[in-house]
């Protein structure tokens, strides 16, 4: 076929431009994207392929996904071997950005750590101008200080309300809770404290945000979408969030090291930094485990438990082993679990305020590895801090009894065992410095139909810890609650042989009876005294010991409050609780009633206590009161929609030694200028309430004065005489004074 002459060249008008744009292939301009990491183990080149996954693996895990085919390393053309360093290259530079703040300084292995740089950087750094030019630097802007609440001249301490959708922030002052802050839908769910007091955590739809400072600014989001718990670190340092939705990466969504990557997918529970406000590692956990029974159980919280110093968080795996996580890296100590067949439960023993106070001057000195290694001496006497410890118990496993240990951590050295037979549950309480441990131990009658229990207590503070074993009176006596007295030797229990404990329901009233026990000086512990035939089924120490608030909470249907003094003297000055007849400074205070009380709690000074009705619990009326330590009622509201009372902890110290050594010198005086400092808010309140009552007085006064000439002309109007004049009425107000009241007593 002829072609026809001429070839038109323009492909007759039609738009390619649709097309070409599809098709386009993208030029890259810059290298903004890529990285410079050293520190990369040495190898040839038949090792390229595994190190190259491994490494891609740890930057998938931290949320920053390395570009496909963009790792290449340089090589030595003479040994052939690699020069120890590797190109990294990412789909943006904003990935960039994350990966180096994810990776910086990240432990590849035991004698590798990446050091990471910029390409452009390397760059701009190799032309630098030789010529010094100083910096600009930035107007200085204090931000608030997080621990500011402590320096309150009056040393009073703060709670939070959260009603309907306000949350409220008071004062703890002597007349009366004095607002400090209050915020409208703050939260989604609730509100919760950090041990310190020093962050407020609120929780979201979209996660949790973390409050503080004198301003209660933003200090920190965490995202964890639908997050439903929330548990700090004993320090502050770290955060545990569950939720019952497994994590969920939508396509599109945001990466980095504050974010979950799509190595999370599908877990629920998450570790994150405070500070940073990173992730650290996540884990899949199930809201309801099956026993062996088949019956379901309600997940335990917290599903991770943190040792005292905040070095290793660690988990059960029922039945199987412990896993025990060096942080921040959250990798398995020692690479592998502590296979314990059938462990059931585990408590890390927590540490004294003596230990603690040594570890934190150790940091200061630079010196961590000999403060927490637990072997090594150091002048500063932070030898004595002994290892971190744990306590774990197995059943009866075939013919092996069951077993209660103390582990050592790191070193994993097995302290002490106690075999134990015929056992069906066990339950251990570590007393809050660490000193004893107690495990309750339940166990099946002969018949089969009822358990009995009775206590172990190890004392961790003595060479081998010893163990004493302490037998409840009663064959069929269920122990029901048990609490440390804190920072002391005392503890109580709840025990009770009632056929209807454990049936709750209208007109059922469970009676208990309620065991003080004491170490005697030099030997073991004794029974203090027994209260008989209570309702109570609550015990809350004050965090100072010595006084203790029994209670009777929701479900029963008796709500009481029983406040009880242990060292009770008319004389403080002569008391001595170990020459005093054994058991007999215990004291009744008073009993008070609040209805439908849910939760009791001690401020941290434990000189008061707040009792409160939450409207999630069933309970007829909700609010809260507040009483001193002697059972007296401060405070009383009442609140629709109430949902929580909390009061803000304290740090356990702020002084060194040798401050609180001062303040217990100069006690009195001290004391002397806080009572002159409350007699002075006193009479300013007296002061107030007669300058009010004055006001009301004059205005009542200017008021009758401004009304009285239309008065008397309403009276012309209307034929009446006007009285002359009205008599000059004085009001005088009377103040009465009580010097002294006598009582005599005639007898007739």
């Amino acid at each position: 076929m002829p072609v026809p002459d001429p070839v038109p060249t323009d492909d007759l008008g039609i738009d390619y431009s649709d097309i070409e744009a599809k098709y386009a292939i993208s030029y890259e301009e810059g290298f903004d994207n890529v990285l410079v990491v050293d520190g990369v183990p040495v190898i040839d080149n038949s090792r390229e392929g595994r190190l190259f996954a491994k490494i891609s693996k740890e930057f998938a895990r931290k949320g920053v996904p390395i570009k496909e085919g963009g790792m290449h390393m340089p090589y030595d053309e003479s040994s052939g071997k690699s020069k120890g360093c590797i190109f990294i290259e990412f789909a943006s530079p904003e990935e960039a950005s994350d990966a180096l703040a994810a990776m910086q300084h990240f432990p590849f292995d035991a004698k590798h750590t990446f050091f990471i740089n910029r390409f452009t950087d390397i760059e701009k750094y190799a032309t630098l101008d030789e010529a010094y030019t100083p910096p600009t630097v930035p107007n200085y802007s204090p931000r608030p200080h997080m621990r500011s609440w402590l320096a309150d001249p009056a040393g009073r301490d703060q709670f939070l309300t959260y009603v309907g959708d306000e949350v409220q922030i008071f004062w703890n002052a002597r007349t009366g809770p004095d607002p400090a802050f209050a915020r409208h839908n703050w939260t989604d769910l609730y509100v919760a404290w950090s041990p310190h007091g020093t962050y407020l955590a609120t929780l979201h739809r979209q996660g949790l945000q973390i409050w503080g400072g004198s301003d209660w600014g933003l200090v920190r989001r965490i995202a964890h979408p639908l997050a439903r718990l929330v548990d700090f670190s004993p320090n502050e340092k770290y955060l545990v969030t569950w939720s019952n939705e497994p994590i969920v990466i939508p396509a599109g969504a945001q990466q980095g090291p504050t974010f979950f990557s799509p190595d999370d997918e599908g877990n629920n529970l998450a570790v994150w930094e405070v500070a940073t406000g990173h992730l650290l590692r996540t884990f899949s956990v199930e809201g309801t485990t099956t026993a062996a029974t088949g019956e379901k159980k309600q997940m335990a919280w917290p599903q991770l438990k943190w040792s005292g110093d905040d070095q290793y968080v660690a988990r059960v795996n029922p039945g199987q082993a412990i896993s025990v996580y060096e942080v921040p890296g959250m990798h398995m100590l020692d690479k592998k679990s502590i296979k314990i067949d059938g462990v059931v439960d585990f408590e890390w023993c927590p540490l004294s305020d003596d230990e603690l106070s040594k570890i934190k001057e150790g940091e200061r000195d630079g010196d961590k590895n000999d403060v927490f290694d637990g072997k090594k001496a150091k002048k500063t006497g932070t030898s004595r801090v002994r290892e971190n410890m744990l306590a774990y118990w197995v059943p009866e496993v075939a013919n092996q009894p069951a077993r209660v240990t103390l582990l050592a951590i790191p070193s994993r050295t097995q302290l002490r065992t106690k075999n134990l037979f015929s056992v069906s549950e066990c339950k251990l309480y570590w007393q809050n410095q660490g000193d004893f441990l107690c495990v309750k131990v339940d166990r099946p009658t002969k018949s089969k139909k009822a358990t009995f229990c009775n206590l172990e207590v190890f004392r961790t503070r003595e060479k081998d810890f010893p163990v004493e074993v302490i037998e409840l009176k009663g064959e069929y006596n269920q122990v029901t609650e048990f609490a440390w007295e804190p920072r002391g030797d005392r503890f109580a229990i709840l025990s009770s042989s009632d056929p209807n404990l454990g049936n709750i329901g209208p007109g059922i009233t469970v009676k208990m009876d309620v065991s003080l026990y004491q170490l005697e000086k030099g030997k073991n512990f004794k029974l203090l005294k027994i209260l008989k035939d209570k309702t109570t089924n609550a015990i809350r120490w004050s965090p100072k010991g010595r006084h203790v608030v029994l209670g009777s909470i929701f479900p029963v249907s008796k709500f009481e409050l029983e406040f009880y003094d242990l060292e009770f003297t008319i004389d403080p000055e002569r008391i001595n609780t170990h020459t005093a007849e054994w058991g007999s400074l215990i004291q009744h205070l008073t009993t008070v009633e609040h209805y439908g009380v849910t939760d009791v709690e001690w401020d941290p000074s434990g000189r008061y206590v707040a009792s409160s009705a939450s409207v999630w619990r069933q309970t007829p009326e909700h609010g809260w009161s507040l009483w001193d330590f002697r059972g007296q009622e401060l405070v009383k509201q009442p609140a629709d929609k109430f949902k929580q009372f909390l009061w803000r902890p304290r740090p356990r110290t702020l002084l060194t030694k040798a401050q609180q050594k001062d303040v217990r010198k100069n006690l009195k005086e001290y004391t002397r200028a806080f009572e002159e400092a409350d007699a002075a808010e006193e009479s300013h309140a007296d002061k107030e309430l007669v300058a009010q009552r004055r006001r009301l007085l004059d205005e009542w006064n200017a008021w009758r004065k401004k009304v009285r000439p239309e008065v008397q002309e309403r009276l012309a109007r209307l034929g009446r005489k006007a009285k002359g004049g009205e008599e000059q009425e004085e009001v005088e107000e009377w103040l009465e004074e009580v010097i002294e009241e006598v009582v005599e007593v005639v007898d007739i």
